[in-house]
Order: structure tokens, then C-alpha cells, then sequence
């Protein structure tokens, strides 16, 4: 089983990136799947988690409103679209799958590589 993230790279303030998060292997269609980051010097932390069909999501409160998460079951991959990016938002952004719903633990089994996303001031 393998999660390959993209879509990462380096971007001014106030711009937008779009993640990718495809899965091959096993299907993740009836799992729940999540995004972490982990900027440098720092713990690995909670982004946003989608429920297996979608309708439920959740957030950490710092992306609320900037980041959306979506997916698509047919092409197994999840998305994570970043508005309004913020220096802030620096860090390795890992993919996971595999929870029972969107938790905003670590309580996945399966992890990405991560992507690295740079915003500039």
C-alpha cells in the first residue's frame, strides 16, 4: 500500500496550492482519510479529515475557513485546496488514510511521504 502526496512547493503569501493524495494498493473508499503537517522543529499536527463519503469534515481551528478537504473514492486520491496561505502554514504536509471516521488523531494506518510546502513573506 502507498499514499503519494504532491503538489507542494513554494508560494508567496495570500496564494493557493493544491495537494494531492493518491492511494494505490487497497481502496480507501469506506475509510476515513487526513491531512497532517509538520513544520520544522515541530510535532506532527492535525490539518483537516473527511469522512469516507464525504459528509463529514473536520479542521484544526488554524485553517478553517482557508483550507478545504475533499476526495474522490473512483480515482482512491484525496485533495486538500489552501487559500490565503501564510507563512505560517510552512511545513511537510503528510496524507494518511485508513481511520474509522476523521479523527484529528494520529489514529491512521497508512502515511504518505509528505510534500513540503513553502510560503513566502
Amino acid at each position: 500500500v502507498q499514499l503519494q502526496a504532491s503538489g507542494g512547493g513554494l508560494v508567496q503569501a495570500g496564494g493557493s496550492l493544491r495537494l494531492s493524495c493518491a492511494a494505490s494498493g487497497r481502496s480507501f473508499s469506506r475509510s476515513a482519510r487526513g491531512w497532517f503537517r509538520q513544520a520544522p522543529g515541530k510535532e506532527r499536527e492535525f490539518v483537516a479529515a473527511i469522512s469516507w463519503n464525504g459528509g463529514s469534515m473536520n479542521y484544526a481551528d488554524s485553517v478553517k475557513g482557508r483550507f478545504t478537504i475533499s476526495r474522490d473514492n473512483a480515482k482512491n486520491t484525496v485533495y486538500l485546496q489552501m487559500n490565503g496561505l501564510k507563512p505560517e502554514d510552512t511545513a511537510v504536509y503528510y496524507c494518511a488514510a485508513g481511520a474509522r471516521g476523521p479523527t484529528m488523531t494520529r489514529e491512521y494506518d497508512y502515511w504518505g511521504q509528505g510534500t513540503l510546502v513553502t510560503v513566502s513573506s
